[in-house]
């Protein structure tokens, strides 16, 4: 039990600014004060003008190699579906082609950015302290525990001086990041034991859902325009790469933020990793002051039919016939999808018990935990106070809003026309975000703030693993334009 709910949530979002605050004065007060070589010259290096003619790098002609015109993005996710692979047979140019960009990402990968940094032993201090305080916003708060408290010591342990936590090749914590989080095993792993526990009856019950879950993406692809503003700013130039893997935040989807960062940027995956569970966390402060803000005191009261009784043979054939839909259109969401769909149909089929068990408890308790713990592994000076690590909380916290606020007005559009008695609470358009099914609950609570009576998880639940599956389908969107 958390030690206290009874306090003011104004108090925790004070805390969060104030520590986004400070690494923010200490990340670019390491940028101005960067020491000077013998020549006089500053050992920092932008690359790159300032002003409003900055762009996503990768954009700059309309011919480059990131070309996101639409003839371009049409071609390249009708090359990657999967009856188009089926049917085109590769000639001998391409193959070569595909080893050689396979073996360029693959020498990429070796290289660590951060290899030659030595912070100051001050700024592993102030991990420390912000590693403790999200332990207290975990156990202390309430703030999803299982997620916040391993990441909280992940992070107190490997900035502790001289303990070589984090240390190639035999630290424990980098261990388990080397072995499952800088990959995808985790993330598919977590991806399969999600599948085992939703319930996708919802979904099927009421499919117009699937909308909301859609709309939510609003944040995903909001958060690429969001990505140019930043680049304004001297000492941040994000490509198009990376703004692609940021902006999978919005989905507030922890493991396909891992996945698509690994596959686009991996240079980037520690940040994007910690701010996606960050706010998968902070669903509970986040989303109730946008839901209030966007909806009226009469939308609040809506109450919503129960939904009918699914069969069971609607829910054996849901995820054979989403599996069958990625395999022929998207391919590259196949392994997040795959996954989703194999634990689902286990679990539904009912004949495997004993593996569905395992996939709901012991298997997604021990991979939860080593995410977690690989996750805080990250949280070090050198990756996280930097502009660029800044600017990706920043961005990704305007990703999270943009796709609450996308599904609720979803929610109100679509009320628009159906008739009297068949209206939508628009509270249930905030769980279009993946974070199942920590949305849906924060929807009913809102909902029973106004009207104890009015009871909206189950219809909340079918946006919410709407947008589950909607992110992934965005990030197999972003991996077919992109991935090389």
């Amino acid at each position: 039990m958390p030690f206290s709910k009874t306090e003011n949530n104004k108090k925790i979002g004070l805390i969060m600014i104030a520590i986004i605050a400070v690494c923010a004065v200490l990340s670019f007060g390491t940028q101005a004060f960067a020491q000077s070589d013998s020549s006089g010259t500053s050992t920092v290096v932008l690359e790159n003008n300032s002003g409003l003619d900055k762009v996503i790098k990768g954009t700059e002609n309309w011919h480059g190699e990131y070309d996101i015109s639409i003839p371009t993005f049409l071609q390249n996710i009708g090359k990657s579906t999967g009856i188009y692979k089926m049917v085109h047979r590769q000639t001998a140019a391409e193959i070569a082609a595909e080893k050689e960009e396979k073996a360029r990402a693959a020498a990429a990968e070796k290289v660590d950015p951060f290899a030659d940094a030595n912070p100051p032993g001050w700024q592993y201090l102030v991990m420390i302290i912000v590693g403790f305080v999200v332990i207290w916003l975990g156990a202390g708060m309430g703030f999803e525990p299982l997620l916040l408290i391993p990441i909280g010591f992940g992070t107190v342990l490997v900035n502790i001086p001289g303990a070589g936590m984090g240390d190639a090749p035999h630290g424990m914590l980098h261990i388990i990041y080397s072995a499952g989080v800088g990959n995808e095993f985790f993330p598919m792993l977590i991806f399969m034991g999600i599948g085992a526990m939703t319930d996708f009856g919802p979904l099927i019950a009421n499919p117009k859902m699937a909308l909301l879950g859609g709309s939510a993406q609003l944040g995903v692809f909001f958060t690429m325009f969001g990505v140019a503003v930043m680049n304004m700013i001297d000492g941040i130039d994000y490509t198009i790469l990376q703004a692609a893997a940021i902006a999978i935040i919005g989905g507030a989807d922890g493991p396909t933020s891992i996945y698509v960062s690994g596959k686009l940027a991996p240079e980037m995956m520690a940040v994007i990793a910690v701010a996606a569970y960050s706010y998968m966390a902070l669903v509970p402060l986040i989303q109730p002051p946008i839901m209030k803000l966007l909806t009226t005191k009469k939308e609040r009261l809506i109450h919503m039919d129960q939904l009918r009784e699914v069969s069971k043979t609607e829910r054996v054939l849901f995820p054979m016939m989403l599996l069958v839909l990625t395999i022929l259109l998207l391919p590259p969401a196949a392994p997040l999808i795959g996954m989703l769909a194999f634990g689902n149909f286990v679990h539904e089929a009912g004949c495997v018990s004993r593996i569905s068990k395992t996939m709901e408890n012991e298997m997604m308790n021990i991979v939860s935990i080593l995410l977690s713990l690989g996750v805080g592994s990250q949280m070090t000076p050198e990756k996280i106070m930097r502009p660029e690590s800044l600017g990706i909380i920043v961005l990704g916290l305007v990703a999270f809003c943009v796709a609450t606020a996308g599904g609720i007005v979803m929610a109100k559009i679509m009320n628009v026309f159906l008739p009297k008695g068949k209206k939508i609470n628009p509270l249930i358009g905030s769980a279009g975000v993946s974070a199942v099914p920590m949305a849906a609950r924060v929807s009913n609570k809102v909902g029973q703030e106004f009207d104890p009576s009015n009871f909206l998880l189950m219809n909340a639940m079918g946006p919410n693993v709407s947008g589950v599956i909607g992110t992934a389908i965005a990030a197999g969107v972003f991996i077919a334009t992109y991935a090389r």
